[in-house]
């Protein structure tokens, strides 16, 4: 029998993800509003949730995969297990199904959705170790300076005085008193922010990975290699 046809026709149809937070989040947006999304926190768990959520969102919106025009993938920054889940899976369902693959910045998205009337603000993510991933933000659509990680108490004077947004500024109070939400970021934020750009003829960056500094885990030194004689 053939496949039941869907609800609706779509001509644009953006599936977007994101897995540089503790949030594994997945959305699809047609151009003009999101159709459905999905987000769970869970930090340990990116890879088993991922799937999944993009299974659901694709019934939600009575859609095939098959039916994706294009892919919309947080690039972080952040911690380098969890944040290659989602370039992975990005890339390869660009590759079977031909379409391309856009990138964005993780705190783009965040400062997208973020509930401040007006800035500046900046945008502040949990980069462990103590750490934050961050940015200022003229407004919800501009970033004022690049993505660095580093300590609160080493960035207190550059942001003293603005409010901030996302699960860094919430964890660290001493430097960042006026904390917003969201905490993490969602794909539907992502995806509108794309789907806006790109209404307007705007490149978006490809879809590589923002790690900002090495991986968590590292091989030991003096590692001793063992080979058969």
């Amino acid at each position: 029998m053939p496949s039941p046809k869907p609800p609706y026709a779509v001509c644009v149809l953006l599936l977007a993800l994101d897995t540089a937070t503790p949030a594994v989040t997945v959305a699809l947006h047609d151009g003009t509003d999101v159709i459905a999304s999905s987000s769970q926190v869970d930090a340990r768990r990116h890879g088993e949730l991922l799937l999944p959520s993009v299974d659901r969102v694709l019934a939600e919106a009575g859609l095939r995969l098959d039916a994706v025009t294009g892919v919309v993938v947080g690039i972080g920054p952040g911690p380098y297990t969890g944040l290659r889940v989602g370039l992975m899976t990005a890339d390869t369902f660009g590759l079977a199904l031909g379409v391309p693959v856009h990138g964005v910045c993780t705190l783009d998205g965040l400062a997208y959705a973020a509930d401040i009337e007006s800035g500046p603000f900046v945008v502040a993510t949990d980069a462990r170790r103590k750490e934050v991933y961050w940015a200022r933000y003229a407004d919800s659509r501009t970033r004022l300076t690049d993505p660095a990680v580093d300590r609160p108490a080493d960035i207190a004077d550059q942001v003293a005085g603005l409010p901030a947004v996302g699960a860094g500024a919430l964890l660290y109070p001493d430097t960042f008193p006026d904390a917003h939400a969201p905490e993490h970021v969602s794909a539907a934020a992502l995806a509108a922010l794309a789907a806006e750009r790109l209404a307007k003829g705007e490149e978006l960056p490809a879809p590589r990975p923002l790690y900002l500094r090495r991986p968590d885990a590292q091989v030991p030194r003096n590692y001793k290699v063992v080979t058969p004689k």
